[in-house]
């Protein structure tokens, strides 16, 4: 029940800004880039914070999503939202057949083994040009429309994309709190030991592995209906790092540690830009800043220092032996 107070949250201050600010630029534009990479965060955050494995090619997963609904709605005149599917059905046989060799490899290996499938996918993007665009991209993508109205407006394409996020949210907290949440947590601690207790070490790293490479597909397929275009330059190894430094930046194992990286990473460049020939520099040194005197995460130190702060307010807690008697009172 605690972990859905932060939910609601989430959920109400989501639902509160446009309604606030309507026609705000960093809430209905930047928002719904934010919200985006929300979903994309905390579905590597199951892989990376929960099960304690490391991918450097999310992107390509995200670039098959998009690529799959532009393809198949500007060439094929698909209903986009069976084009989502369809992308999300053809990821999941993609992750599959990847997860089977490299998850069998471990720590840096497994990084560039993901690393190397995700430069794979960026090529192939970039070179089959007869159905990709090529480097060109591809543009004139459709729109999604829900129940007669397009989805045609920034502050409609905010909604569309909240609801996504925090049903990507909700997924991922009920999983945490399953049996399968704590099959991750133990292939974590030590896969030796979880396959002592009975887990299924292999399953459980292809399953979530793969559940993550379908959430980066939904945000892709997301991303090319909002953008109306898609090229590969924004799938590449870049943007893999940029979505791994979210989930560490936040706090890993912590689904609104990973929802908090998203957001300060996607703001600060947007924030930083007044300080124009420095911004990549102050953008570096805060990170650097962020992983020395923070390393359990921003949303991790934040949290624990706001719990202090009130223990503290609300007086020291009662030493073991007044709480002794008090019990021997009640008895």
């Amino acid at each position: 029940m605690n972990r859905l107070k932060g939910f609601y949250v989430y959920a109400a201050v989501v639902a509160l800004l446009p309604i606030l600010f309507p026609d705000n630029y960093f809430v209905t534009v930047v928002g719904a880039t934010i919200l985006l990479n929300v979903i994309l965060a905390v579905g590597l955050n199951l892989f990376i914070g929960y099960a304690g494995q490391i991918s450097l090619g999310h992107a390509a997963f995200f670039g098959i999503g998009a690529y799959s609904s532009a393809v198949l709605t500007t060439r094929f005149e698909l209903n986009a939202w069976l084009a989502m599917l369809v992308g999300l059905g053809l990821v999941y046989v993609i992750a599959n057949l990847v997860a089977r060799p490299i998850l069998k490899l471990k720590g840096h290996y497994l990084a560039m083994a993901t690393l190397g499938f995700g430069i794979i996918v960026n090529i192939i993007l970039v070179q089959e040009s007869s159905w990709s665009g090529g480097p060109d991209g591809l543009g004139d993508i459709p729109t999604l429309s829900l129940f007669g109205f397009d989805i045609d407006t920034d502050l409609r394409w905010y909604g569309m994309i909240a609801f996504f996020s925090l049903a990507a949210i909700l997924v991922s907290l009920n999983i945490i709190d399953s049996r399968a949440g704590r099959e991750l947590r133990a292939v974590h601690g030590s896969e030796f030991a979880a396959q002592m207790m009975g887990v299924d070490t292999v399953r459980t790293r292809t399953n979530v592995f793969v559940l993550s490479a379908m959430f980066a597909s939904l945000a892709g397929s997301l991303f090319a209906h909002q953008q109306a275009f898609v090229s590969p330059e924004s799938f590449g190894f870049g943007f893999s790092i940029e979505i791994v430094t979210m989930v560490v930046l936040g706090g890993m194992a912590s689904t609104y540690g990973a929802v908090f990286g998203a957001i300060v990473l996607t703001l600060l460049p947007e924030t930083l830009v007044v300080f124009e020939d420095y911004e990549m520099l102050i953008f570096g040194g805060i990170l650097m800043g962020g992983m020395i005197f923070m390393p359990q995460g921003l949303f991790v130190f934040l949290t624990q220092k706001i719990r202090t702060v009130l223990n503290h307010r609300s007086g020291p807690s009662p030493k073991p032996q007044d709480a002794q008697k008090t019990l021997e009172c009640d008895s």
